[in-house]
């Protein structure tokens, strides 16, 4: 029986996770892949350190380029993170016509057309199912099981540390900042969250799924990002009210205009299957016109749920050695990019949830509905939580039809600029995700 042997660059939580899958299942993936897949080399900032996974039999080093450049490695597997030592690391295995395997959304969205030009011309597989959304085999799905298809939309719920958060805040009425402390302790947020929960990690998964679905190059510079740090239990709560949950919502979808790609909180409504998911699950929605709407869920992150992943393509990987690079599935699925605008948010539509203090006295409201009525925004649905006793300023919660984004701009500077408006309106999108 042939053999797999592969070099493993970093230790972290989805490398031992890697290793013990591989050890524990290894039968079955003999069986599946047809070979016998051993990892020979790693790398890890600190060899010496005790791990979760057994290491043994395992030539360790502090140098991945080491890994890279043991010819005995067949495949390499990147698992360290960014888009700096990471592309240099995949470039050269590459180069050395080894097979790289990642689960780095960041490395694929920034600079994954460098590496697929540089695969191409290598002839060896890059593989990256585990780059985006965890356990869920998306990548697969799109490339291959919906492959038959024009995709018209596609949106989820691809980040569990900012869907944990929201979640929290809704079911327990907590506020942000306890909440993003609990997901700290926890392990779900990062010492540093920006990336989480300014929507960077949504975004960089969003541009994969959205050139693969729609045949365009990477373009994650052009992915609106918008994250949840403005998000109140308050908001929440009114939403719920009105029969709406808060998603940090990635979305892309084909409009005759061009393609929108935008990631921010979005309210949903309750009977919807994406509103329901919460914790640190992920879940993926695509629209095909020929299959309609089919819903992918699972954990999105996590040693076991990643490892699931990068073994995949370890078993793919394993059989595409012997083929044609013709016969292969493209790399983002599609043999050609297809010049499609990416649209800019003032042109996007979408309705509006809108929160406002204003004073609380006759007429202030027909004031706001003019100025949204001239700029030909419609109301769906309005609110006035009165003031306590002691307050002189009412809220008033307003949902829109559905408008482009440029009007609504105008309205809430027109809005805020009125007297009897206090302080910035509160803007959250709404999507009702059955166009």
């Amino acid at each position: 029986m042939k053999s797999l042997k592969v070099g493993l660059l970093g230790l972290g939580t989805v490398g031992c996770g890697t290793l013990e899958l591989l050890r524990n299942n290894a039968a079955l993936i003999t069986d599946r892949s047809g070979c016998q897949i051993q990892v020979i080399h790693a790398s890890a900032r600190n060899p010496n350190r005790p791990r979760a996974a057994d290491t043994r039999n395992i030539l360790l080093t502090d140098n991945p380029f080491e890994v890279v450049n043991n010819a005995e490695v067949d495949v390499v597997l990147e698992l360290i993170g960014g888009s700096t030592i990471a592309f240099d690391l995949a470039a050269q295995a590459i180069k050395s016509g080894k097979p790289v395997i990642t689960a780095n959304k960041a490395l694929i969205a920034e600079r994954g057309a460098e590496l697929f030009d540089l695969a191409r011309a290598h002839n060896v597989p890059l593989l990256f199912e585990a780059a985006v959304a965890g356990s869920i085999p998306i990548i697969k799905a799109l490339r291959e099981g919906l492959a038959a298809n024009r995709i018209e939309w596609l949106t989820g719920i691809i980040n569990g540390t900012s869907n944990f958060i929201l979640s929290e805040m809704g079911e327990k009425s907590r506020p942000f900042d306890a909440v993003l402390a609990e997901a700290q302790a926890l392990g779900y947020a990062e010492a540093d969250p920006t990336f989480d929960i300014e929507g960077i990690d949504a975004a960089h998964k969003l541009a994969i799924l959205a050139a693969i679905a729609f045949g365009i190059p990477l373009q994650f510079e052009r992915v609106y990002t918008e994250g949840i740090s403005h998000i109140t239990d308050r908001d929440i709560t009114y939403a719920e009210g009105l029969g709406y949950r808060i998603k940090h919502l990635a979305l892309a979808k084909q409009t005759p205009d061009g393609i929108e790609m935008r990631v921010h909180p979005t309210l949903l409504p309750v009977q919807q299957l994406l509103a329901n998911v919460s914790g640190v699950m992920n879940a993926v929605e695509v629209k095909g016109d020929a299959a309609g709407p089919t819903l992918y869920c699972g954990a999105g992150a996590g040693a076991e749920a990643t490892a699931s992943a990068v073994v995949a393509d370890l078993i793919d990987c394993s059989r595409l050695l012997d083929s044609s690079p013709t016969q292969r599935v493209a790399d983002l699925g599609t043999r050609r990019d297809q010049a499609i605008p990416i649209l800019p948010m003032g042109e996007i539509e979408t309705a509006y949830y809108l929160r406002m203090q204003v004073d609380d006295r006759p007429g202030v409201l027909a004031e706001v509905a003019r100025i949204l009525a001239e700029l030909g925004i419609s109301i769906e649905a309005i609110q006035q939580k009165e003031p306590a006793p002691s307050e002189a300023e009412a809220e008033i919660i307003l949902l829109t039809h559905r408008v482009r984004e440029r009007a609504m701009e105008q309205a809430l500077t027109e809005i805020e600029a009125l007297a009897s408006v206090h302080g910035p309106a509160i803007r959250i999108r709404l999507e009702h995700l059955d166009n």
